[in-house]
């Protein structure tokens, strides 16, 4: 017996007034599947899943004054009767940019973006008992002076020439390890660079709406000819005012980041994660 279960509820949208110097938007999704298997002569293996996810945006702009913020959190788990529980979404993502208009369209701006995880997470291929990450290990901290360019209401380009970037790992036996960048034993790596990212959202068809999001860093200190890549996809397709289908791919480069293989040894990878869901989802 297969079932998948999606609890629905109305979809809420707040009610912003006309005369309001913000605009907000955002969703709330939840997706559950379940699957149970008697008797069953082809096999299978009993598995429970969720998934969360919610995203808000919260823009003001009045007169020369504009200040951009956005969350993204997304958790999920699974759980089959011979693998246990295991984790396979868990994301913190805060960014807040603040400018003030130069010229028509350009603003001189500061920006903050922190990200992070809930909870510890596992390399399943290698060990079920020693984590590989959790919460600041690695945490990221960003911050930047530069200029924003936002052409029309669809895409947005921020070049920090002067951003500072700390990789935090909190956690001893990963900071002794050198993980995520730091020196054996530090808990912090310190990066001076410059940041590009560019942003864009757009409804290219009724109640489907595409968000991408690519960010370069460069450090002018330590090997400024290496670019870390993270450049994430958010398509959103509302099929109607309860249920809604998402896909979410993330795409990432980090030199300082090493992969583990099988044998043993430690390289650098290109990462890459695709999420599909099909469920409950919120908007407002």
């Amino acid at each position: 017996m297969a079932l998948l279960i999606i609890i629905s509820m109305p979809a809420l949208k707040a009610e912003t007034p006309k005369d309001s110097l913000w605009t907000t938007s955002g969703y709330a999704g939840l997706k559950l599947t379940q699957v149970s298997f008697t008797n069953w002569a082809t096999g299978g293996d009993n598995a429970f899943a969720f998934d969360l996810q919610g995203t808000y945006q919260a823009d003001y702009k009045h007169n020369k004054h504009v200040w951009q913020n956005r969350i993204e959190l997304a958790y999920g788990l699974n759980k089959t009767k011979d693998d246990g529980v295991k984790k396979t979404s868990d994301k913190i993502y805060l960014n807040s940019n603040y400018g003030y208009e130069v010229y028509k369209n350009l603003y001189a701006s500061a920006i903050l973006n922190f990200q992070s995880q809930f909870t510890r997470g596992y390399d399943y291929g290698v060990s079920r008992d020693i984590s590989v990450s959790e919460f600041m290990a690695p945490g990221y901290l960003m911050t930047g002076l530069g200029l924003t360019w936002t052409p029309n209401k669809y895409f947005t380009a921020v070049l920090s020439p002067v951003a500072w970037r700390g990789t935090f790992v909190l956690n001893k036996r990963l900071s002794d390890e050198g993980a995520f960048g730091v020196k054996p034993g530090k808990k912090l790596l310190s990066e001076l660079g410059a940041n590009l990212k560019l942003e864009g959202k757009y409804e290219f068809m009724k109640n489907m709406t595409v968000y991408s999001r690519l960010d370069l860093y460069s450090d002018y200190l330590r090997k400024p000819q290496n670019i870390d890549v993270n450049w994430e996809v958010q398509l959103n397709m509302v099929i109607n005012k309860w249920f809604s289908t998402t896909l979410t791919t993330n795409l990432v480069y980090d030199d300082d980041v090493l992969i583990g293989l099988s044998d043993g040894r430690k390289v650098k990878r290109v990462q890459f994660k695709e999420l599909l869901g099909v469920g409950l989802q919120f908007n407002f």
